[in-house]
């Protein structure tokens, strides 16, 4: 019972650790592909005059392949060690089952589908985006191809120049809007994070401690009866001075 204990509290120190980690990550993630359309932009923009670029952006795909393969270790990690805690509560002799344990154990299985939720989310939002980029750059290349083939620059080509421009400004403001709500969300994910991350630490000692819960309910009825108090005292000093102003 004792070996099944401290087997329980190694995995459940280990899974905040994976949980601290990965919020992190997932933070730096989000900011990374982010960053991605800016610089996609303008290594687009600058491919013809500077081969620098290239390498700019291999490095920036680097580092996405990197984070990503780091995130999904994580995870992994985290649903294994999860798999464990049940294991360990259900085995014969191990970790007895109280309501403390499992809300514990349901707050880690929660917390680990919101992080799968949200990685899953930032990558398709990422792959969408770099298509998207992908597919402005082919057809700025296509452009440059033809300019460059046919050496014509008359009025309809730069008409059509001047809208495709005027379209990358506009994805551009988009891409924007994107980084301003995707910061922002960020910021309330990670508030929900220590919210709950506090809600669990309350809880914890709550049950461990049940004197400090009765202490609480203590002050709270205390509190009540003061402000009870007070209400009638002043109850009774305004209807003495009604009276004595209608005297």
């Amino acid at each position: 019972m004792t070996v099944g204990k401290s087997f329980y509290h190694l995995f459940l120190i280990k899974a905040r650790q994976l949980e601290n980690e990965l919020d992190l990550k997932l933070v730096s993630f989000s900011k990374l592909c982010t960053s991605y359309s800016g610089s996609s932009s303008s290594s687009q923009g600058h491919r013809t005059r500077d081969s620098r670029s290239d390498s700019l952006g291999s490095s920036h795909d680097n580092m996405l392949v990197a984070m990503t393969a780091e995130l999904e270790q994580l995870l992994t990690n985290l649903t294994g060690v999860n798999e464990k805690m049940v294991e360990y509560i259900n085995i014969p002799g191990g970790v007895s089952h109280n309501a403390a344990l499992m809300h514990t154990l349901q707050r880690h299985r929660d917390i680990l589908q919101d992080y799968s939720h949200e990685f899953h989310k930032t990558k398709s939002n990422f792959l969408s985006l770099r298509e998207r980029e992908d597919l402005l750059g082919s057809v700025h290349r296509d452009i440059e191809s033809y300019k460059s083939s046919t050496g014509v620059n008359n009025r309809k080509t730069e008409l059509f120049l001047k809208e495709h421009e005027h379209l990358r400004n506009s994805d551009r403001l988009i891409d924007n809007a994107i980084s301003i709500a995707m910061a922002t969300k960020e910021n309330i994910t990670f508030q929900r994070g220590m919210l709950k991350s506090i809600q669990t630490r309350v809880t914890t000692l709550a049950n461990r401690f049940p004197a400090i819960n009765s202490l609480i309910q203590k002050i709270n009825l205390r509190k009540r009866r003061d402000s009870l108090l007070l209400g009638g005292v002043i109850g009774v000093c305004t209807i003495l001075l009604l009276l004595y102003t209608f005297h």
